[in-house]
């Protein structure tokens, strides 16, 4: 495994968003993963909660492209932190500060933890 196996990770998650539908993109996530999503206040702690989450944040039709990233890896687990944007149908943007951490299953990296908060400087503008 190498930091490009794990940033592919990303654009496996974008394009599953794509398809706008929350299945796809819950499938990624390990079944005790926790999501703290970047246009909600509520952290989702199952499967249940985040497709509740990614019902109504779909609808947007949102387009992440990467800003900056941070890997690291560590045996099983990797990590990616940067700055992503996305973009949505409306025209609209929402520049944000995220976090995967991911987990190796013996078949298949899901991510365990995922940290997405708007940057807060765009709330004081």
């Amino acid at each position: 495994m190498d930091k490009r196996e794990i940033l592919a990770l990303f654009e496996h998650w974008n394009n599953a968003i794509k398809t706008k539908e929350p299945r796809r993109v819950i499938e990624l996530y390990a079944h005790n993963a926790v999501l703290l999503p970047t246009i909600s206040n509520n952290v989702c702690h199952n499967h249940e909660e985040m497709e509740k989450y990614f019902t109504d944040f779909l609808t947007r039709e949102p387009v992440g492209e990467l800003d900056e990233t941070n890997i690291s890896i560590f045996n099983d687990i990797a990590m990616n932190s940067g700055l992503y944007t996305f973009s949505f149908k409306d025209g609209s943007k929402v520049q944000a500060r995220f976090t995967f951490v991911y987990q190796w299953n013996g078949k298949s990296w899901k991510i365990i933890k995922h940290h997405s908060s708007q940057m807060p400087e765009s709330t004081f503008i």
